[in-house]
């Protein structure tokens, strides 16, 4: 399966400004693999980042009761500038509210502890732009054959989920090469 929608301005992606590689993910915050993959990632972009960009498309499922309003509180962390902290401590402390009755409560604390205006945050967290990126990252998965998290795409080609931290490393290496 190829991506149906090329990375664009809208989206989330860190990393190089000029990649020779691009990862896109799908993922859902809630999901337990996308969890043990987080840190792959972080190792990745530590090492690559000036040669390769990530992008994270939310795929939140609908199983995980709490996976959506994680989404929506990085959507409302990004509005204020701190997506990429939003979505580290959400990743960070992720069996600390997957369970939890009182997620969105979490996640107003961790707003609290990165210094967000909290109201602001409140209000982004329910408005329907929020809902709608989070929906339109969704539906580019769905155009895209995405049906599990976490789903990677390498240049635009979906791709095998590795299997560690060695093998993620041997593909991106693979694909710097051979761009």
């Amino acid at each position: 399966g190829f991506l149906s929608e090329k990375v664009g301005p809208s989206d989330w992606t860190k990393g190089s400004q000029s990649p020779r590689v691009t990862l896109v993910e799908y993922s859902d915050f809630q999901c337990p693999a996308c969890g043990v993959y987080y840190p792959l990632i972080e190792k990745v972009m530590a090492e690559y980042g000036d040669r390769i960009a990530f992008t994270y498309r939310h795929f939140p499922l609908p199983q995980h009761k709490n996976a959506l309003a994680a989404s929506y509180a990085s959507e409302a962390a990004g509005k204020q500038g701190k997506f990429w902290d939003m979505h580290q401590m959400i990743f960070e402390h992720q069996a600390d509210w997957s369970d939890k009755n009182n997620a969105e409560q979490i996640f107003e604390g961790y707003a609290e502890d990165l210094k967000l205006d909290l109201a602001r945050f409140k209000t982004d967290v329910a408005s329907a732009e929020v809902s709608n990126k989070v929906a339109h990252d969704r539906a580019t998965g769905v155009s895209s054959g995405v049906n599990s998290t976490p789903s990677f795409y390498l240049n635009g080609k979906k791709m095998q989920n590795p299997r560690g931290y060695e093998e993620f490393k041997a593909l991106i290496e693979y694909a710097i090469a051979h761009p």
